[in-house]
């Protein structure tokens, strides 16, 4: 018989793979606690995929939701994170596959702003506006450069564990970031 925690911040310190056994063995509260350690990190790589916080939220709910039923499945061969990064970068990906927007046509995208810099609201529609183009500039690139992109310049993770939870090698993610970063730097070459 497992024994439950009795709140979520007492297990705050079992390290994922526990709390995964446990979760696996029915325990909601040590799945509780996973999900409370690892909700934002998968809502910041959703979002960057998606670009919209409301989808963000629903694939990151329907990833938690996909390994509290698969978690008898989960082999502990990689870290738990890793693995909700694969379901998390699955599940955005078929919201992608839906929802296919038609590409922006390059005549749309605004000119950087022009005027005062002393002037606060010009420098913070000018930021806004280079955040959207940038948001744009993402949804260019192609699946593997955002999600590796994404993976490693907001999620910090070291290129190793982006080739395992993208199931490519090192020099797959470095080819793929290196093209990104090229094609970010070329669509943002009117914000420098």
């Amino acid at each position: 018989m497992i024994q439950r925690i009795a709140s979520p911040q007492l297990g705050c310190d079992l390290p994922d793979g526990l709390l995964a056994v446990r979760a696996a063995e029915g325990d909601e509260d040590s799945f509780a606690v996973l999900v409370q350690r690892h909700n934002r990190s998968l809502l910041a790589l959703a979002r960057g995929m998606l670009g919209n916080p409301q989808d963000a939220e629903e694939a990151v709910q329907d990833a938690f939701v996909s390994a509290w039923r698969r978690l008898p499945e989960y082999r502990h061969s990689a870290e738990f994170s890793t693995w909700m990064y694969r379901i998390t970068i699955n599940r955005c990906l078929t919201m992608r596959r839906r929802r296919r927007p038609p590409p922006v046509p390059l005549d749309t995208v605004a000119e950087p702003a022009t005027g005062d810099a002393r002037s606060q609201p010009a420098r913070s529609a000018e930021q806004d506006a280079a955040t959207e183009a940038l948001s744009r500039a993402l949804a260019e690139l192609d699946d593997g450069q955002r999600i590796c992109w994404i993976l490693r310049e907001l999620q910090g993770l070291p290129y190793n564990e982006i080739a395992h939870v993208t199931r490519t090698s090192e020099q797959t993610v470095r080819g793929r970031l290196f093209r990104a970063r090229r094609s970010l730097q070329e669509a943002m070459g009117p914000w420098r």
